[in-house]
Parts: C-alpha cells; structure tokens; sequence
C-alpha cells in the first residue's frame, strides 16, 4: 500500500475509534449534482434559507465549488454515525392530543456539538500522522461549511442519495448525522455507493405536502421540516392540513423507505431520546413559557426553531388534530400578544368547530 493508501486507511480507523459507523474519502471535483445547486437557488427552491446562497467574491455559490472557497483542498473525508433509536414512527402515532419532533431532536446533546467533538479528534489523527514532514491544511465542518455533505458522502461511498433526496445507506439506513473534513491531502478516495432506491416511490408518494416534487427534487418551500424549523413568520393555509401533528422537523419520508425498517438503534447515550420529547403533549407545546423553552431545550437543535416557532407550529397541530379538548388552549392562544401565535390560534379553533 503506498503513503497515500496508508493514511487513508489510518483516517478510517482513527473515525471508526472516534465512535463513527462509517467513513470514506472523496476527491475535491465538481461533481455533476453540485452542478444542479446553482439552478435549485435560482429557482427559489431554497426557500428563505439566505446562507445557502452565500457566494464566494468572484460571485460563486460556496457551497456548489468547494474549489473557489479553498484551492488548496484535494479531498473530503466524510464521516457519518447513526442516530436511530428504537422508538416508533411518526406513521404510527395515534393520540390526537400528541405531536411529533423529528427524531433528530429528541437527543440529549446537540448533534452538532457530539459530532465535531468526534471529527475533531479524527482531525487530530490525521495532523499528527502527518507531522511536521507533511504540512497539511484542514477544516471540519458539521452542517455549516461550503460543502454538500450529502454529494460528498456519496463520492465517498457512504451511501447514495435517495429519491427523497436524504443519504441512505444499504446496511444503517438514512438515520445519518453527517461531518466532513476538508484537507489539502491527496488521498486514495472510495468508490460511490450505487443507486438502490430502483422503481420505489414510497417517499415521494408518503409526502403529505408534494414537497418531492420529482424523483431526487425538494422543494424546501412545501417542506415540513422546512416550514417547522426555517420558516419565521405565518404560514401558508394551503399547506397547513398537510402539516398534521408534525411540530419539529419531519421523519414521514424515511418512516416509509424500506431501507430504514431494519435501521440498527445506536447506542450513543448522547443520541438516546429525552422522553419528554417523543410524541410531546401539543398543549404544553402551544403553552410553554420562554423559561421553560429555554430550559427544557438547552443543548437542542430545537433551539433553532425559536419558542415563538414551536407554538406556532404546536397551534397549527392543534388544529389539525380534530381534538375538541384542545379548544381551550388555541382559544387562550388567539389572545397572545404575538401575531403569529394569535393568527395560528384562530386558525385551529376554526379547524375544531364542529
């Protein structure tokens, strides 16, 4: 095995011991899906999410050339860990007075954090493997560089990407928190993982709101997770039915892919769920205090979507409900000082009129 053969090895060791279920290694290249990003902006597909369309200063998306933001970079190791647990899915909820958080959410620590702290200490190996005979630029990133993650991991033979447009692999599923670690080093990269997703259409025909709008096409304006999470301000009526009991983030599109029912559970403590969080009460949802929100999500990516983000869509699930014992908490709602939180509230109790 030559030098490059060795530390690219080594690097997939140094992620296996660092706790991650997977690891491969990309070339930096301008691969033909990065080349669909810049249409996909363009054609507002991404919603109000303005850092997508973060450009370099010769007017390039960052993240559709990873070569314009750093010329130096050469390869991408990806790493991914699986978050899986085995609770139900979102499909099988049945109380009518209990919400849905996207399983990713239910974590004890913010995969962000618990991730990085795994990728930094590869990022380590790699360094001191080199020493100072081989100096070596590198950058980690988990959600907030200029890369695609997901294209990388399939250049990296992590797992392909799915009609649903999620990174699946054929042994864990698309339960996947993804980190990278750009460097300068030429390294023997993995083969691509082959397409598996064949003639299914579950994802696309399980979506509630057409937000796959096309075989490997999101649309993030019609997304749940999208609407939950990003979306500040009122949302649209037309896509509210189609929301159902969903009040942070979505699983509906991997709930249904054949290839997450026999998903393995993880057994990171970090990624086991707080309880509280699996099928939450709607009512304390749509009631929680600014106190409480701050205390019961600290260190959770639910943060992101804001108290008033979270009532909304906790209001929204109300009224879609059919519960009529709900009635009192969207009728105390409609008097919320907060004209998102009012407006939703009345759109519930008129939801809930019999």
């Amino acid at each position: 095995m030559n030098k490059r053969g060795d530390i690219s090895a080594l690097i997939k060791r140094a992620a296996s011991d660092a706790g991650f279920d997977l690891a491969g290694i990309a070339p930096v290249q301008e691969f033909q899906e990065l080349t669909y990003f810049p249409e996909w902006i363009a054609a507002g597909r991404a919603g109000e999410m303005k850092y997508l369309e973060s450009r370099t200063d010769t007017g390039e998306l960052r993240r559709a050339s990873l070569s314009s933001v750093f010329p130096w970079a050469r390869s991408v190791v990806v790493c991914a860990i699986n978050y899986n647990t085995a609770h139900p899915y979102s499909t099988e909820v049945s109380d009518s007075t209990r919400g849905w958080i996207s399983r990713y959410g239910w974590s004890r620590e913010d995969y962000h954090d618990s991730v990085l702290r795994r990728l930094r200490a590869v990022e380590s190996k790699l360094r001191e493997t080199c020493g100072n005979d081989m100096p070596i630029e590198t950058r980690s990133y988990v959600d907030t560089g200029p890369v695609v993650e997901r294209v990388y991991a399939k250049y990296a033979g992590v797992g392909w990407l799915g009609k649903n447009t999620c990174l699946i692999n054929q042994k864990i599923g698309s339960w996947l928190f993804l980190g990278v670690i750009v460097t300068s080093l030429e390294l023997t990269p993995d083969l691509p993982a082959p397409d598996r997703c064949g003639t299914c259409t579950r994802c696309i025909d399980a979506c509630p709101t057409e937000a796959l709008i096309a075989p490997y096409e999101l649309d993030s304006n019609r997304c749940i997770s999208y609407l939950t999470i990003e979306k500040r301000g009122s949302l649209p009526e037309e896509l509210r039915k189609g929301m159902g009991r969903q009040v942070f983030g979505c699983d509906i599109c991997q709930d249904v892919c054949p290839w997450n029912r026999k998903a393995p559970s993880t057994d990171k403590p970090e990624f086991q769920p707080r309880e509280a969080l699996v099928n939450p009460s709607l009512a304390w949802l749509a009631e929680i205090s600014e106190e409480e929100f701050r205390e019961k999500f600290h260190g959770s990516p639910i943060k992101r979507a804001k108290r008033s983000g979270l009532r909304r869509n906790a209001l929204i699930a109300i009224g879609n409900s059919g519960d009529r014992s709900l009635v009192p908490v969207a009728e105390r709602a409609s008097r919320d000082p907060d004209p998102v939180i009012s407006e939703a509230a009345l759109w519930a109790k008129k939801q809930l009129q019999p």
